[in-house]
């Protein structure tokens, strides 16, 4: 090895030391808060990979970061600042010392959720043909993860340029190994194709050649890699917890590659650790001097002018060509967009025939999936971090609960918690809704579980305006994470054109609008309010109150659901009105709560009278018999607002 690059890992392995070792003393100090997970013991294995790196790639790291990191930026001064939750730390103070973002480096705290974007982003990486790669450092506890071999699958099926490091510890935790690992860490990447080999922070000399022909292989072969580290932790998982036997640490502590430089090779060790302190103590003093970091809390806020609107003028056109129409325009406009998901591919073109074609005109951007929608989602996140617009496919609503943690923990949380750093502006999208036959796992209705998600949008496509210009938007404009629910009942609908007589629907002037229909001449005394398939329920049951109990009423019909814009249905009701709240998921702690509670908020005096009407609290039945009677329907909704208009005469 060149005596230079010898130095500049022993300077990265002992610079990460004295500076957690100074976190470890602030923390008994009091003066930081949270918690602080060292990687003492382990730094050469951050060392040595960074080494054999070149400017351009990418670091996914885990809440034992610091090491890499440091090793990584070389950012003393932004790491101290940013775990003492200062205005010049990284991520100014609001990832702290978990969740880092710099110069693609990225770390979370969720053990595994790391890895699918990490694969993402080498995806990126491959179809950018810049020759640069993607690294992930995991921990051999997160082994147990099923994320991990969600990830090693598509790597290698799709041979992405991802090296795949696995600091091998011995411990999750307080756990050992021995209580949780069934055999052996190599073989579960050779059981995918994936080149792997074995190294150790002990033999760190070694460790490095290895892998550099590692970085080397997962560069030019374009094909993932998975480097084993024996290492050993040397203070406690965090803070204080550790209850390892003393006899058995001492060991480590003598094997500790830094220890015995610092005994046989005095003269270095000494040079190299007199500039390392003087920076720390250097990075330190401008961190204490630093302003503390501002919160700059943006609440959503909306324009409290009264709401302009337009009548709607739409083309006549099934919902399910509008959207095949508008993924067409937006892979031909948007060289940086893919549509990824299981079955997407033509000739099937996705379950409900949304892809059909893509695939045919746009490639290796239109990509076929395992049945795996954790990665599915972290891969889309990940290519969103570099630049594309990933439209992510879930082949029914309720599989978004296995996509959950991506969408809660990671995409979600990256451009406020990275501070603006990333936008990445990832598209999922899913069927959602009953009155097909599908039974209690194919046909439910979840979006109440991700609304009031920060940084998630929630779209509710409707069968009332042409779906094109909501996504062409999301694609051109967005900035987050929005999930788009489509209810599977409208896709053979035609987008509306014709309305009960005396009737005009309207499109108020937001991004994404609310659907106002209303009667022409006379003050309606009963408003209706719904989204997504409740649309043409809604209107069913409007036109049969109108005609058969001469009840007039009007819909209200948003499509942005989260965060929701209540100031059209504010002015849109009449005072003294009554509110009909229709939803097709669970009604407990949901949409029609929160709209009841946002119009008592904003106008306590406004409303004479909230009805709500929501499904049986039970599982989606397959019979048609009983789905029918356990989701609200046109005699329902009918029925209960007959009811409550009779009680008020």
């Amino acid at each position: 090895m060149q005596n230079d690059v010898s130095i500049n890992i022993i300077t990265k392995a002992l610079l990460a030391r004295r500076v957690e070792e100074k976190l470890l003393e602030l923390y008994s100090l009091n003066l930081l808060n949270g918690t602080i997970h060292t990687c003492i013991g382990e730094e050469f294995s951050g060392a040595v990979i960074t080494e054999c790196l070149e400017k351009g790639d990418s670091i996914f790291s885990n809440h034992r970061c610091h090491g890499h990191f440091l090793s990584f930026t070389d950012d003393v001064e932004g790491l101290l600042a940013e775990i003492m939750g200062k205005e010049s730390g990284i991520c100014a103070g609001r990832g702290g010392s978990q969740h880092l973002c710099k110069d693609n480096f990225y770390s979370n705290g969720i053990q595994g959720g790391i890895l699918p974007l990490a694969a993402g982003l080498a995806l990126s990486r491959k179809m950018k043909k810049n020759n640069k790669i993607s690294v992930v450092f995991i921990g051999d506890g997160t082994l147990g993860e099923g994320m991990v071999y969600e990830s090693m699958n598509l790597a290698s099926k799709w041979e992405l340029p991802l090296f795949i490091v696995v600091e091998n510890n011995f411990y999750s935790q307080s756990t050992t190994q021995n209580e949780t690992l069934a055999g052996d860490i190599q073989t579960r990447a050779k059981a995918f194709n994936i080149y792997s080999e074995q190294g150790s922070t002990w033999e760190w000399e070694e460790l490095y050649f290895k892998a550099k022909k590692m970085v080397d292989y997962v560069r030019e072969e374009c094909r993932p890699a998975l480097l084993q580290i024996d290492t050993y932790r040397l203070k406690a998982h965090s803070k204080g917890d550790d209850f390892r036997p003393r006899e058995v640490l001492e060991v480590y502590e003598k094997k500790d590659p830094l220890n015995k430089l610092m005994q046989n090779e005095v003269e270095l060790f000494n040079r190299i650790n007199v500039e390392v302190c003087e920076r720390v103590e250097k990075a330190l003093k401008v961190a204490q001097s630093s302003d503390m970091a501002k919160g700059n809390f943006k609440q959503t806020t909306y324009n409290t002018l009264p709401t302009k609107w337009e009548e709607i003028k739409e083309q006549k056109v099934r919902l399910v060509k509008a959207l095949n129409d508008v993924m067409k325009d937006i892979m031909k406009e948007h060289e940086n967009s893919l549509f990824i998901g299981e079955d997407v591919k033509s000739p099937y073109g996705g379950t409900f025939k949304v892809s059909q074609d893509l695939s045919y005109l746009y490639g290796e951007r239109v990509r076929n999936t395992p049945i795996a929608e954790g990665v599915i989602t972290g891969i889309g996140a990940g290519l969103a971090l570099d630049g594309f617009v990933p439209m992510v496919e879930i082949m029914f609503g309720d599989f978004t609960t296995l996509a959950f943690d991506q969408i809660l923990n990671h995409a979600c949380k990256f451009r406020y918690m990275y501070n603006g750093q990333v936008s990445p502006n990832l598209i999922v999208r899913t069927p959602m809704g009953g009155r097909r036959g599908y039974g209690p796992t194919h046909s439910q209705t979840l979006d109440r579980h991700f609304m009031g998600i920060p940084g998630l949008r929630m779209i509710a496509i409707n069968h009332l305006i042409n779906p094109a210009s909501l996504y062409k938007k999301l694609v051109e404009e967005s900035q987050d994470c929005t999930l788009v629910i489509e209810n599977k009942l409208l896709y053979p609908k035609y987008i509306k054109t014709n309305y009960p007589d005396g009737f005009k629907a309207y499109c108020s002037d937001e991004k994404y609008p609310t659907i106002l229909i209303k009667p022409e001449l006379a003050k309606p005394y009963v408003t209706i309010v719904g989204y997504g398939g409740m649309s043409d329920i809604i209107i069913k049951a409007m036109e049969r109150l109108f005609i058969d109990h001469d009840i007039i009423a009007q819909a209200i019909i948003p499509t942005q659901i989260y965060p929701m814009n209540f100031q059209p249905l504010i002015d849109s009701i009449p005072k003294g009105t009554i509110v009909v709240v229709v939803e097709e998921g669970q009604g407990f702690a949901a949409f029609g709560t929160e709209v009841i509670a946002q119009i008592v908020e904003k106008a306590p005096n406004h409303i004479h009278k909230f009805i709500r009407i929501q499904p049986k609290d039970i599982a989606i039945p397959t019979a048609v018999h009983l789905e029918q009677e356990a989701l609200p329907g046109v005699e329902q909704i009918i029925g209960e607002i007959v009811k409550g208009v009779d009680e008020e005469q």
